[in-house]
């Protein structure tokens, strides 16, 4: 699958207009994938609100969320992202079927090999940089093994953590093929602008 480019989560808490605004300015960019996440909510207000962005995304960007497989199937959603203390990654697909998207994040090479061992269809790389915007994150590992899981790795690397427009570059530059900055855009008045910046280093 082709998800090159800025791949987009949503996060209310640090939001300034709002996740329909967030995910609206996303899909007008050209945003491949949009994440919805929302940790604090209910599931009845996961899945309100789900339902009205898979409306805007519809028939134009991927929308996953974030672990919860029953509100994913209940707004028959493309697919989930799952952490490594999510649902079993065999157990979803199971659970999803093969023609979902399901990907998941990974800390290291051994994680990115079990991923890939069981049929996700992207990985997530966190954090490569120090960031703010987890409680529970790990250490910053850095660009170099992205560099090591793409040697073996043929499903998409998506890189995450404390990525800015400054420090992008670099983390294309060793091979990821999409990036996801959460606070470096959905803190800003123009949000369309930021995620535009970061849609072009891929040009």
């Amino acid at each position: 699958m082709n998800i090159n480019g800025y791949y987009f989560i949503t996060d209310s808490d640090l939001s300034i207009a709002g996740n329909l605004h967030d995910v609206r300015c996303a899909v007008e960019c050209d945003v491949k994938i949009v994440q919805y996440r929302s940790k604090k909510s209910t599931g009845s207000e996961l899945y309100k609100e789900a339902l009205k962005l898979k409306s805007i995304c519809k028939n134009k960007t991927y929308f996953l969320i974030n672990d919860s497989l029953d509100i994913a199937q209940a707004v028959d959603a493309d697919g989930v992202h799952l952490g490594q203390d999510d649902i079993p990654l065999k157990t979803a697909r199971k659970i999803l079927g093969k023609d979902k998207i399901i990907g998941i994040t990974v800390y290291n090479e051994e994680d990115a090999k079990t991923a890939i061992e069981e049929s996700a269809d992207y990985i997530a790389l966190a954090p490569i940089f120090k960031t703010t915007t987890k409680l529970d994150v790990k250490a910053p590992i850095g660009i170099t093994l992205i560099k090591k899981i793409k040697s073996f790795s043929k499903i998409p690397l998506i890189a995450i953590g404390g990525i800015t427009i400054d420090n992008s570059k670099s983390v294309i530059e060793a091979g990821a093929d999409g990036i996801c900055a959460i606070s470096a855009i959905i803190t800003k008045d123009d949000v369309k602008s930021e995620i535009m910046k970061f849609q072009d280093l891929f040009l």
